[in-house]
């Protein structure tokens, strides 16, 4: 499952504006819904859930690495099969992420669309939750987390390096480059502090309901601030 894509179509755009899934697009976290989801559905152990609950606990107070508990929250899909992931993230965008778009998420879509810009959702989140999200508002491209596949199995482990913290950076810059675009005309839209090496490489910065530390690094350097709801 593919961790990139760049499409033809976004050749030739003015410019490309990124765009974070979790709590910048949509008020709710995408990995804890998939989780729940997978649970009541018998593809994830009781004890599966709650240790997931306890990682997550653990990286929102920085108790652990992020890249570490990413990486144990993303072993509960080892042994599911393609068909049935894409199926349990097709439905958990559907019935849950979309309804929690932030009402302001489409006209900024639609203010940069006016401006021939292509529009990117650059996410940790997996792949088949990025890629319906991205079919519902429209957008054209994702740059996210892939999951390893084996003869239609998942391994359990990502495909390439998670799409966090300066990872993303490299990703945005990468694509820049391939679509011919400059970084000083991108725009990248975070609300967390592992967002800064997004934030910081591209000329237009703009923090959706920041944390707090992110919130006072971008009223010192001047950067756009919004609240959404």
């Amino acid at each position: 499952m593919a961790t990139t894509s760049s499409k033809d179509s976004d050749r030739g755009k003015s410019y490309f504006a990124f765009f974070d899934l979790d709590h910048t697009i949509a008020g709710t976290v995408s990995g804890r819904e998939l989780a729940l989801a997978a649970h009541r559905k018998g593809f994830m152990k009781r004890s599966d859930l709650i240790s997931a609950i306890w990682l997550s606990l653990g990286y929102r107070m920085k108790l652990l690495l992020p890249e570490n508990a990413i990486a144990k929250m993303g072993s509960w899909v080892k042994g599911m099969t393609v068909e049935s992931i894409d199926e349990l993230c097709m439905e958990v965008t559907d019935r849950i992420l979309k309804p929690a778009v932030y009402d302001e998420v489409r006209n900024e879509l639609d203010k940069h669309r006016e401006k021939n810009a292509g529009l990117v959702i650059l996410s940790s989140t997996v792949e088949p939750v990025c890629r319906r999200m991205a079919e519902l508002l429209g957008m054209d491209d994702t740059l996210c987390t892939g999951l390893e596949v084996i003869d239609g199995i998942l391994t359990g482990r990502p495909l390439g390096r998670f799409c966090f913290g300066g990872e993303k950076e490299r990703r945005l810059r990468e694509y820049c480059e391939n679509n011919n675009s400059k970084l000083q005309d991108a725009w990248y839209y975070g609300d967390a502090i592992s967002d800064l090496h997004a934030l910081n490489c591209v000329g237009h910065p703009v923090c959706i309901n920041p944390e707090r530390k992110l919130a006072g690094i971008a009223r010192e350097r001047g950067w756009e601030i919004k609240y959404w709801k």
